[in-house]
């Protein structure tokens, strides 16, 4: 199962996975669905199954990342003592999604505190990557906004 092999579980504790799995419940969702936006409680965790979910942050919902891999985790406030969401996330494309209840994740890994670190350094760890993905964002952002600058001084100014 993708879920089983996504980097978040990959291997730690067969019983452990089992259970955390089976605590799942897999719903899918249409293409333009909102599971959930910024400033909601943040009861719950998230992995993708398959489809294509937007997070975005911000007043104007600017996109931070694309998940797009089945077994990509999204939704993680919760579980890092946050109480509200910090993002929002929309299906771009029909999804199905298994949600975990954030009490659940955390009375799992207290249980069993050796794959219970393993499973909050992996999460930090993907966390990491998608803060150094923003960064290429900004980036991105930044050097097209230098070639529009160029681009209008260009037609004010002809040669």
């Amino acid at each position: 199962m993708i879920i089983k092999q996504s980097d978040l579980l990959w291997g730690l504790d067969n019983v452990f996975i089992k259970s955390f799995i089976e605590s799942g419940m897999k719903k899918k969702h249409p293409k333009g669905f909102k599971l959930f936006s910024a400033g909601d409680s943040a009861d719950f965790f998230y992995i993708l199954v398959k489809g294509k979910i937007r997070l975005s942050v911000g007043k104007q919902d600017k996109t931070t990342y694309h998940v797009e891999h089945g077994g990509e985790a999204f939704g993680w406030s919760g579980l890092v003592g946050m109480d509200i969401y910090s993002a929002s996330a929309e299906c771009i494309e029909d999804s199905t999604v298994l949600i975990f209840a954030k009490e659940f994740i955390k009375e799992v890994t207290s249980d069993n505190p050796i794959n219970g670190m393993r499973f909050y350094r992996r999460l930090a760890r993907m966390l990491g990557n998608r803060l150094i993905h923003s960064y290429s964002l900004d980036d991105e952002d930044a050097i097209y906004h230098e070639h529009s600058i160029q681009a209008g001084e260009a037609m004010q100014h002809p040669p």
